[in-house]
């Protein structure tokens, strides 16, 4: 194993001789192509904001964002990155349209600065090089998600950012590089958790660049010491509001959502007996359970009801547990009561390791392979009124939003999970090509980018599919990076080909 890791980080190809910014200013392909991507990304966002001249709106998350912005909290349901990026934000303008533009220009650059990272560094074929940037320029999605005022689209950005510079601390590392990666990954985990796992995926880029021992252990410093003192500032605060030390409380509600889509089929006869500080939850889930039995969307799908629904057992308790309580705010209770949650789920868990594999890992597995369009299915989640809050913090003339379009559904993105599952088998598929036709040894600093990337694709797969909810919004990161890989895996077992079909004919 300590050959191979040393293998693959003294593997190198040629490095590019020309500047990368001569690279794309002077070569006439690379500046044409900036030019043209630039005057569509402009046509597009003109015509799409013609259709949707408003921002879109997620009831519940949109408007806790906002909330959390308009009284500048420190902590609340959901990660507050997002919500202090729109405070920043708002110090130059409360357009909506204007975010909007931000977040779609933002988009659209980090793909675009991936896609010519990539082709810097590894020469793709120019027609594939075509495809990648016409894919990237052309997407729709990017337009959706930017519409939304949600963490989604800044969340890409920034680990789009972050991959690539990955890909330049693995040819080119400096201390400057990763200072400003640590910087990028603690933004990142600032606006949504799942970027927990980001720095394992760091600490191997690290590790296989040339960069000196010190610099690298200042790397994992900077990101350890960032990502650090947000946690414990944040876990203090949830110490001071609910009396109980902890960092994020939706991860308790999560975990016991999850426990019970596996839960609810086990027969009261299968049962065993747990703790008894879970009695009262407990039987307020098995009377649920006993109630919904009729209900087959709650038997046969994996969703996040339980966490949400008012009728859920898991807000029942909740709400039982707070009723002569008067003095504690909705957000309070929601916090308080999630360290329970985290144990109670955790333990119907481990009790029921193949019933929770059959009925919610493997389902959501299949989930992953293909995930589900969800909320960009339907224009603003059909949201057509908007809460105070937000029509003060845009400047809305009323408190009613609307489009041009007839219909609310985007059928334009129902392909997507299509293409995600064509787009994991293809990666599968040549990346097992890449090996045998012997990329190893030939293509070592691409192998080490491809290294990376079958981690960040492993340790995805494992994260969605038993820690978080999955839809199309929370893995389209991982598809651009997907999409842009294979074409360079596709591109080297071309060229293998004709490096075949030459030996052949000569001989």
């Amino acid at each position: 194993m300590q050959e191979t890791l040393e293998f693959i980080r003294t593997s190198s190809n040629a490095a590019p001789s020309v500047p990368f910014k001569d690279f794309l200013l002077k070569d006439k392909f690379n500046r044409f192509a900036l030019v043209l991507c630039a005057a569509i990304i402009i046509i597009e966002f003109c015509v799409f904001k013609y259709y949707y001249p408003y921002a879109a709106f997620i009831s519940g998350d949109s408007f806790a964002y906002l909330e959390t912005a308009f009284y500048n909290l420190s902590i609340n349901t959901y990660p507050v990155g997002y919500s202090m990026f729109l405070r920043l934000f708002s110090v130059f303008t409360s357009s909506d349209t204007v975010l909007v533009a931000f977040q779609y220009i933002f988009m659209q650059a980090s793909v675009l600065s991936l896609i010519f990272t990539i082709t810097y560094f590894y020469e793709p074929r120019k027609w594939i090089k075509v495809i990648m940037i016409g894919a990237a320029v052309l997407s729709p999605i990017s337009l959706y998600m930017a519409n939304y005022v949600s963490s989604d689209s800044l969340f890409f950005s920034l680990s789009v950012t972050w991959f690539v510079l990955l890909i330049w601390i693995l040819h080119r590392p400096s201390m400057w590089l990763i200072a400003i990666h640590s910087i990028v990954i603690f933004l990142a985990f600032t606006v949504r958790y799942n970027a927990m796992y980001y720095p394992v995926i760091s600490v191997l880029a690290f590790f296989l660049s040339k960069e000196k021992i010190k610099e690298k252990i200042i790397g994992v410093g900077i990101i350890m010491m960032l990502i650090g003192s947000f946690v414990v500032n944040t876990s203090l605060h949830y110490k001071k509001l609910t009396g109980k030390f902890q960092f994020s409380p939706f991860t308790g509600w999560q975990m016991a959502s999850n426990g019970l889509l596996a839960y609810r089929h086990i027969d009261s006869a299968q049962r065993k007996n747990l703790p008894v500080k879970f009695k009262k939850l407990d039987q307020d889930v098995r009377r649920y359970f006993d109630s919904t039995r009729k209900n087959l969307f709650e038997q046969f799908l994996v969703h996040t009801m339980y966490m949400w629904k008012p009728q859920s057992p898991l807000r029942a308790y909740m709400r039982d547990e707070f009723k002569n309580d008067s003095t504690k705010q909705e957000f309070q209770k929601w916090a308080s009561v999630a360290p329970l949650l985290k144990e109670y789920g955790s333990t119907l868990i481990k009790e029921y390791p193949l019933t929770f594999t059959k009925k919610y890992l493997w389902p959501n597995f299949l989930k992953y392979y293909a995930p589900p369009v969800e909320f960009l299915e339907t224009y603003g989640f059909n949201v057509d009124t908007v809460s105070p809050i937000t029509k003060r913090w845009f400047g809305y003339s009323t408190n009613k939003v609307y489009r041009r379009l007839a219909g609310k559904n985007v059928e334009i993105l129902s392909y997507y999970p299509m293409i995600c599952g064509a787009m994991n088998a293809v990666f599968v598929m040549v990346g097992l090509s890449f090996l045998i036709l012997g990329g190893r040894k030939s293509e070592g600093k691409f192998f080490q980018n491809w290294v990376l990337f079958v981690l960040f694709w492993l340790v995805n797969l494992a994260f969605s599919v038993f820690a978080a909810p999955i839809a199309l919004r929370f893995q389209v990161f991982p598809l651009v990076i997907c999409f842009t890989i294979n074409w360079i895996l596709i591109d080297f077992i071309i060229k293998k080909a004709f490096a075949a079909e030459t030996k052949d004919v000569s001989a």
